[in-house]
């Protein structure tokens, strides 16, 4: 008896060697690899997105100003680093008294612009649209030679 077990499919020594992938391999040591492989992952960007409608807004937007979008107001509790819905008066910054109306504007002393580390995703003509903002030069670029 020259097989362990008599199912079929079960293989020996022999007809291990007699294998393909075994034959193609170069003799020798595999090829050394330093560390894990590197993944290919989307660069990230640091965007700031209105607290009301989510629309990313533009770079370099003055705080004391409305959103181009739903013309929230940007200096509001909503739209602040330190707003917190579960610390008390909603802020994480000790302050004498509680703000009334979160997404109204107001002179807060501690107030810094709410930005985000997103993934970029887009590329291409996609990227070219959220940029420039002209849907039908998007659609053009998409068909361009």
């Amino acid at each position: 008896m020259d097989r362990k077990y008599k199912q079929r499919g079960y293989m020996s020594e022999g007809e291990r060697e007699r294998r393909p992938d075994f034959r193609d391999r170069p003799p020798g040591p595999p090829p050394e690899r330093i560390g894990p492989r590197t993944p290919r992952m989307p660069g990230r960007v640091t965007v700031a997105r209105c607290a009301n409608c989510g629309g990313l807004l533009p770079t370099g937007i003055d705080p004391a100003g409305q959103c181009p979008k739903c013309n929230f107001e940007l200096h509001s509790c909503k739209q602040c680093v330190h707003f917190d819905p579960a610390a008390r008066w909603e802020c994480t910054e000790v302050i004498p008294a509680r703000m009334a109306p979160k997404d109204a504007r107001n002179e807060c002393m501690f107030y810094e612009m709410r930005t985000s580390n997103e993934r970029e995703t887009t590329s291409g003509p996609a990227a070219a649209f959220v940029r420039s903002g002209d849907p039908r030069k998007a659609f053009e670029n998409l068909f361009k030679k």
